[in-house]
């Protein structure tokens, strides 16, 4: 299922770490993190690292495809295009990270459908595309922020949540090209 059916963020949270069903280990964020000593140290089991991993990977194709969408809409104006194709590059780059963990962890990367289900039909509008994106961003944050506090080593948690930031701040800017407040709607994340 897509984080863009999920009725709230923690639904699409609770998909993302059901579909993983574990929690990525200290060895897993180290790789993440470009840290390959750290990570050989950590050592320990990785199949569950890699479950989490591709699930978080193939959310990642699912974005890239969205804002490809969004892209090819011919709705979007030339600023709200580039940020389109911007933030479809910080996309890339996660799912080439996230890649190249898994095969580090001896796994085989999930790769991108072949085919999304999204609701082009609704897609009428610069903001109906925009406001698609934001509930992809918004999803992606709640997605990420349920991982980042399970693991004990606070620089660890500080390299895994450096995607969630990212997401954070697509979804404010977002928000500021719908004309909304550019800030989470609440002072807290959920």
């Amino acid at each position: 299922m897509s984080f863009f059916l999920m009725p709230t963020p923690i639904a699409a949270r609770r998909l993302f770490l059901g579909r993983s069903g574990l929690v990525l280990s200290g060895a897993a964020i180290a790789l993440l993190a470009g840290r390959d000593a750290l990570a050989a140290k950590a050592g320990g089991d990785t199949a569950g690292d890699v479950q989490i991993l591709n699930t978080a990977l193939g959310a990642e194709f699912e974005a890239i495809a969205a804002y490809q969408v969004g892209a090819e809409s011919k709705l979007l104006e030339k600023p709200v295009l580039d940020l389109a194709v911007t933030f479809q590059g910080h996309h890339k780059a996660h799912a080439a990270v996230l890649s190249a963990t898994v095969a580090k962890l001896g796994g085989k990367p999930v790769l991108a459908k072949s085919k999304y289900d999204f609701p082009l039909e609704q897609l009428k509008s610069q903001a109906d595309v925009l406001r698609f994106a934001a509930k992809l961003e918004q999803g992606a944050v709640s997605a990420y922020l349920g991982a980042v506090p399970l693991f004990d080593d606070r620089d660890l948690s500080k390299a895994a949540a450096s995607i969630l930031g990212d997401e954070a701040m697509h979804w404010a800017v977002l928000r500021q090209a719908l004309g909304e407040v550019p800030v989470v709607p609440s002072a807290f994340v959920s």
